[in-house]
Parts: structure tokens; C-alpha cells; sequence
């Protein structure tokens, strides 16, 4: 299957996935304009979020409609499928699966008619960690049905939806407080917009103005490219909701900033701005001070494209070495839906990335990347730049060593995959065979994004989560792949134990889930 962060394919590297990538969120209010148009766009600015699945909702204020399909923006959507979308509202959703398998039934958004007969489609970014919780609560509760996706984001729509007496702001400012994890959500009923974001806000949610309306998105790139002015972030533990009235907001829980450190150093796009700074200026921070901490004697600083390029631009400004492209990226090739032969499959990272041999020979390099995750990438791209003429590699690396899962909505390897768990940054040097190795630390990085550091979630750093998990086997990304297929009758679903996971808990443990979701087939 192609892989969700839009890096090699499992099948051209099955060897070698790096952090998967979060989803993206949309939402817009704006009668008179083209809704749908708007919102395909928003999440062509969010495709780097998630490129298995994508799909929009719309009302008229009569009635929702929802397309949806596995595949990019630009796969799901053309012209005619757009102009057929009419309303003046819509919610989109382009997905990586950090939750259920990449299933048509698990693309988003998801759909429910209410108890009151008001239907309800929602986006979601983030995970859950009390997934099974809430549907062993669902099934005592009689929150019947089928469950046509395996995701909590199906669940929480189903947890709206099911309360008959209750309009859906009502319905939600009841479920969210239940909900713990991370979530950064965006629903709509035939003529209300709402958006909302759990207390520690850990993934980005930004609102912004159009002359005729309102739009909400993950971030920022998103509003700029539908031409929507930025008006501030959705707080943490607040529910907005946008209608002919106007905009109303109020909280669900008290706020504790925890934002996820990691969309600075590798999810965000560069253009996007979290509290106040630029992803961009951010990295070049991180650059300049990751040559201070880890200067070398080289020639050249060159970046793996593209999450390395800002700070490799600041390490060399900070270091005064040279900074020039020594690699070039193949934009498309992670998006390869042919299964590749053999020779090529071992051609491996040169499907992605090809030397310039004229500007690397006999130079000695800095690169610098992003992160290590499992160290095949690394070690693959060190052999190649060898063999291109390098004299010597030295490694830099813009975030800390990475050496615990992530429950929050990135999908990274499990703590035994990772290759900082289990060595020192001496053994991860020899095991990539770079000439040296040096991460930026934890303070540095947290210098460059200008934020407190009791705001930060660093937990892929530390282990220290934020928010408390449950026991190892109701976390992961197939929990309720058990239930997903009957109704939530079972008070016990099956679940998929995280292999190696044992975190350190900020709170009291409780149990653990998923993230994204699902209605009509194009």
C-alpha cells in the first residue's frame, strides 16, 4: 500500500518508514461562495498531512452530502465532482491512518443521521487514548448501530449523534469532556459549522475570515491559499460554532497547553505559523543553534529535501561552512501505485533521492535531516553520498533523539523499532556509518519555537506523555479493528498490544484508542 506521509512507499521501502504523518483538517462557512472549491483547496494545502484518503462534505441547509475516496486531493476530486458539492457550509478531511486500516470505510469525514434526524459529518486530527473506554461506554449505553469504520472518530461522531433530546452543539459540549487524547475536530449539521480542540491542544486548529465568512484549518498555509485572513487559534478545551447568527464559542474544559513539539521539526509546512512564528524561522533556528552545539570541520552543508532545507540553512549561516543542494528529490515517486520489480526495489532511496556527484565529490559534507527513526533511510543515503565521491559524511540531526511512540496522532515505528532506544548516539553513528553524529538538544529545540516549555508535548523525546495512556494492549492503531465490522455490543473489544511500550504518565492511567473516518462512495 502507498504510504501516508508521502515519502517512499512501504513496498518501494517497506525497510524504511519514517513518522507518518498527522491529517488535515477543514471547515468553512460562507454562503455565496463556491463551499466545495474552498475547501478542495484548503486540503490540497493540507495534503502533506495525509495522502491516503480525502473527502469533503457540504449542506445546503436541507440536506449533507458527502464524497470521499482513497487517493490524493487531486485524485478524489475533479471539476464536475466539485461543482456538483452546492451549499454553504462543508467540512474536509485529507487522512493518514493513525487509527484502522487505509479503508475506503475509514476515509473522512464521517457521517451519522441523529437521534433527532440531523445529520452530522466530522473531520478529525489527532488520537484518542481512551478509545475503548468510550466504546465499552457506547455499548452500555446502548449506542447501537454498525460500525462501518474502525476509528474513533467514528466514535465520537456516533457519541454525538445519539442523544435525541439534545441539538448537536448541546450533544458535543456533553461528549467532548469525555474525550482524552488529542483531537483537533471539525463537524457540521445542514447549517451549522463547528470546530473544537481538545484541552492540551495538542494538534494546531486555526480559524480565519473570509469577506463573506468563516474557515477553519489545521493550519494557517491552508487559510492563506483560500484567501482567508488569520484571526487566532482555536483554544484548547474550546467548541466554536459559526452559523447565520454569527460565531459563538464556548469551553468544555480548562485549558493545558501541551502542543506537539514535532510539527515544528517535521509535520507543519514551513509557511505555517504556530503561536505567533513561523515553522520556517522556527528551523533555521534550530539550525543555527544545532551548529553551535555540533559544529564540524567540512566543506559544504547540503540538506535531505525537504524537512531538512531550513535547517540546514541556518547550521550553515551559524557555521560559516558553504550551504548547497548536493540531493535531488523525486516529488512523485511516494505516490507510486505500481508494484516495482525487484531491481528496482533495491535501487531503494534512489527512487527518492539522487546525488549531484559534481558538487559532492570529494567534499566533506554536513547533512542534515529532520530526525532518525529507525536509521535505514540514513544509512542508505551515507552509502550512496560515499559512493557519489564524498570524502566524509557527518550527520546533524534538527530534533532529539527520537525514542518513544507517539499516541497523539503521529504513527511512528514501535520503541523497539527505533533505533535511539536502543543506542547510544555513538551506536547510532556506526550503525548509519556516518563520521560523526549530533542531534540538537531538547532546550535548543524548544528555544526555536519561542514557546514555554511547559506548553510543549516533547513525550517522542522523553516519554513523558502529557496525557495519561491505558495499559500497553488497548493502545494502537488496530484497537477496535475487533469491533469494527458489528455493532458495539461487546463491552470487551479486541485490541492490538504496542510492542515495547512502556511510557512514563503524566496523571492517573486509564484506558487507551485511535484516530480519523467515513459515508458515501463516489
Amino acid at each position: 500500500m502507498p504510504r501516508g506521509d508521502g515519502r517512499l512507499t512501504h513496498d518501494l521501502d517497506p525497510s524504511a518508514p519514517g513518522p507518518q504523518d498527522a491529517c488535515g483538517v477543514f471547515g468553512v462557512w460562507a454562503p455565496g461562495e463556491e463551499v466545495s472549491k474552498l475547501t478542495y483547496f484548503g486540503l490540497y494545502a493540507l495534503q502533506h498531512r495525509g495522502q491516503e484518503a480525502a473527502g469533503i462534505a457540504v449542506s445546503d441547509g436541507a440536506s449533507v452530502v458527502v464524497y470521499k475516496d482513497l487517493g490524493l486531493v487531486s485524485q478524489v476530486f475533479d471539476e464536475p465532482t466539485l461543482g456538483s458539492l452546492r451549499g454553504h457550509l462543508a467540512v474536509g478531511h485529507t487522512r493518514y491512518s493513525t487509527t484502522g486500516s487505509s479503508t475506503w470505510e475509514n476515509a473522512q469525514p464521517t457521517f451519522r443521521t441523529t437521534g433527532a434526524g440531523t445529520s452530522l459529518a466530522l473531520c478529525h486530527n489527532g488520537n484518542l487514548v481512551n478509545t475503548a473506554e468510550l466504546a465499552s461506554a457506547a455499548a452500555d449505553g446502548g449506542v447501537a448501530g454498525a460500525f462501518t469504520s474502525t476509528t474513533d472518530s467514528d466514535l465520537i461522531t456516533s457519541l454525538i449523534g445519539a442523544r435525541p433530546d439534545l441539538s448537536v452543539e448541546a450533544a458535543a459540549m456533553e461528549v467532548l469532556p469525555m474525550l482524552r487524547g488529542a483531537f483537533s475536530l471539525t463537524f457540521m449539521d445542514e447549517n451549522t459549522l463547528y470546530a473544537a480542540r481538545d484541552p492540551q491542544g495538542v494538534r494546531p486548529l486555526v480559524l480565519g475570515r473570509l469577506e463573506r465568512g468563516w474557515v477553519v484549518a489545521s493550519e494557517t498555509a491552508a487559510l492563506d491559499i483560500c484567501g482567508a485572513v488569520f484571526v487566532r487559534e482555536v483554544e484548547p478545551g474550546e467548541l466554536i460554532a459559526i452559523d447565520e447568527d454569527g460565531l459563538r464559542s464556548q469551553h468544555f474544559a480548562a485549558a493545558a497547553p501541551k502542543g506537539c513539539v514535532f510539527e515544528y521539526v517535521y509535520l507543519a509546512r514551513p509557511d505555517t505559523t504556530i503561536g505567533g512564528r513561523t515553522v520556517h524561522a522556527a528551523r533555521v533556528e534550530i539550525g543555527r543553534r544545532l551548529a553551535r552545539e555540533h559544529p564540524a570541520d567540512a566543506d559544504l552543508v547540503i540538506p535531505v529535501p525537504e524537512s531538512g532545507t531550513p535547517a540546514a540553512v541556518g547550521y550553515a549561516e551559524a557555521s560559516g561552512i558553504p550551504y548547497g543542494l548536493g540531493l535531488v528529490k523525486n516529488s512523485y515517486v511516494g505516490r507510486t501505485f505500481i508494484q516495482p520489480s525487484q531491481t528496482i526495489r533495491q535501487l531503494g532511496i534512489r527512487l527518492k533521492l539522487n546525488p549531484l556527484r559534481d558538487v559532492i565529490r570529494g567534499k566533506r559534507l554536513v547533512v542534515v535531516d529532520d530526525s532518525i527513526v529507525r536509521g535505514n533511510t540514513q544509512r542508505a543515503l551515507i552509502r550512496m553520498l560515499r559512493e557519489a565521491g564524498a570524502l566524509e559524511v557527518h550527520v546533524r540531526i534538527s530534533s532529539p533523539p527520537v525514542k518513544w511512540p507517539c499516541f497523539y496522532g503521529i504513527d511512528f515505528a514501535s520503541r523497539a523499532e527505533l533505533v535511539a532506544n536502543g543506542l547510544d548516539v555513538d551506536g547510532v553513528r556506526a550503525s548509519i556509518n556516518a563520521d560523526s553524529l549530533g542531534y540538537v538538544s531538547e532546550q535548543s529545540l524548544i528555544a526555536a519555537t519561542e514557546q514555554p516549555a511547559n506548553r510543549l508535548c516533547t513525550a517522542c523525546f522523553t516519554g513523558q506523555y502529557p496525557i495519561p495512556l491505558g495499559e500497553p494492549e488497548v493502545l494502537g492503531k488496530h484497537v477496535l479493528e475487533g469491533i469494527g465490522r458489528r455493532t458495539l455490543s461487546d463491552p470487551e473489544p479486541a485490541a492490538r498490544s504496542v510492542s515495547g511500550w512502556t511510557g512514563q504518565q503524566a496523571g492517573s492511567p486509564s484506558l487507551a484508542g485511535g484516530a480519523d473516518d467515513a459515508l458515501a462512495r463516489p
